[in-house]
């Protein structure tokens, strides 16, 4: 039979780890260690009075940095889940002559190593947002820290305001910032489930471009119904801050 061991035990291990630590940072960095071992005094008292719990310390933890800035600085802080962390962002502006019923069709083809013949228009002409001719929007790419789910982005480009551009969105990132896509990643563009072209199997595919280490790219069709990983990166394109 397992032994159960409670929080107060767990909290004395701690405080013993926290002693220790304390007592080596002092002798490195002085003050500074001196205050962070303040801080955890204060953290471990709270959390036997019940004023802070473990899950709360963990859930604080597991914010990424921009999320603690928000937070120190007023501001509101981002509903984003802590599996997705900011990589970049950059801007892009469509073309004038931007033509939401041919985009994919503009795409050279035999520039890619691999191209997915199911990548057209017919089969992606129902993206639930149009991009914006002549618009600039501000793009930005989230690794993935943990696996998400199609839902879980779908969750991302929600709380960041992100628009649902699928294919389109992909290909015309492709086309004119292909440079800022991180090498040896997917790069997914995603929409809602109904709106991504369903294959004969019933699966219903997102589109994704993987940029190769020697400056080739492949343009491929992942699938909704499966998770996602550390592989991938998410594109949101969102209005301009």
């Amino acid at each position: 039979m397992h032994s159960v061991r409670c929080p107060y035990t767990r909290l004395g291990g701690l405080q013993e780890i926290f002693n220790r630590k304390a007592k080596t940072m002092k002798t490195i960095i002085g003050v500074d260690a001196a205050k962070l071992a303040g801080l955890q005094i204060d953290t471990l008292q709270k959390m036997r009075s019940g004023q802070m719990t473990l899950a709360q310390l963990e859930w604080f933890n597991n914010l990424t940095k921009e999320q603690r800035e928000a937070i120190l600085s007023g501001k509101k802080i981002s509903s984003i889940e802590p599996r997705f962390e900011l990589l970049k962002k950059f801007l892009i502006t469509v073309p004038k002559d931007y033509d939401h019923g041919t985009q994919l069709d503009t795409l050279k083809r035999k520039e890619f190593y691999f191209f997915n013949d199911a990548i057209t228009d017919r089969n992606f002409r129902n993206a639930t947002q149009k991009l914006v001719p002549g618009k600039t929007y501000l793009a930005k790419l989230f690794s993935i820290r943990k696996t998400a789910t199609s839902d879980d982005c779908l969750g991302l480009y929600k709380a960041v305001g992100a628009i649902l551009s699928g294919a389109q969105g992909m290909s015309l990132v492709y086309q004119l910032k292909r440079s800022e896509l991180p090498k040896g990643k997917w790069t997914v563009s995603f929409d809602e489930k109904d709106a991504l072209w369903q294959d004969p199997g019933g699966n219903h595919r997102v589109p994704s471009v993987f940029a190769y280490s020697d400056g080739g790219f492949e343009f491929n069709l992942g699938h909704f119904e499966y998770d996602w990983n550390s592989d991938n990166v998410v594109l949101c394109l969102c209005d301009c801050e």
